[in-house]
């Protein structure tokens, strides 16, 4: 079985080959009955190693380990105490969807079904704060109880899930859109869904759901 700080370790390496953080950048964390599991400040995340992790109680004070934890622990932790379902955080800068956030400009319009699917149609834009401050959590409160990623102006994306590898695809969807959306600018603008095409694909979340589980055998 794989233990939390190995899968962190795992998923902090696939965060830096797909060159979503760069040198120090990004950090990761994980809730478990014991507390919050978080990357160490300081350290590359394609280069850390299980006993580097740092396990954090909801206030922030370190309850095992030997290293720091990360300087935006307080950004994961606004996220953990809004929402209980909330089993995992990833924060990044992947470099198209931190442009968005550097030129101020949320993911707004539902041009993507993925989007809407994934994320609620929408990846909000939440005011700028300086860097490890109490403003960082301050600024994603209004967006965390209704979103599960947002836009950090002029630093990166944030994202949560259930479980660390949700919030990491969430980060990634993230990412893929702004790809997308881009593009889609570059070739003269993409066409809206409707608001009943949006609501279509809401209404499908919960299909889709059910598809990532187990397949339960069908009764007789």
């Amino acid at each position: 079985m794989e233990t939390v700080q190995e899968l962190l370790c795992r998923v902090g390496k696939l965060l830096y080959d797909r060159g979503y953080a760069a040198a120090n950048d990004g950090n990761l964390s994980v809730r478990t009955g014991e507390g919050i599991w978080m990357t160490p400040s300081g350290v590359s995340k394609g280069r850390m190693t299980p006993e580097m992790m740092v396990l954090v109680d909801l206030e922030g004070s370190v309850l095992s380990g030997t290293r720091y934890p990360s300087s935006e622990a307080p950004l994961h932790l606004e996220v953990y105490r809004r929402r209980s379902d909330v089993g995992a955080v990833v924060h990044a800068h992947p470099p198209v969807s931190t442009a968005f956030a550097v030129c101020r400009k949320g993911l707004e319009t539902p041009l993507l079904a993925e989007l809407v699917v994934g994320l609620g149609g929408r990846v909000p834009l939440a005011p700028y704060a300086t860097l490890s401050t109490p403003a960082v959590p301050e600024s994603i409160s209004p967006f965390v109880a209704e979103y599960n990623a947002v836009l950090l102006a002029n630093h990166g994306v944030v994202a949560w899930g259930p479980d660390l590898w949700s919030a990491f695809d969430r980060l990634e969807t993230v990412e893929h859109t702004a790809k997308i959306y881009r593009n889609a600018a570059l070739l003269g603008g993409g066409v809206p869904l409707t608001e009943a095409q949006v609501e279509e694909l809401k209404a499908l979340s919960g299909f889709y759901r059910r598809r990532a589980g187990r397949r339960e055998e069908e009764q007789a």
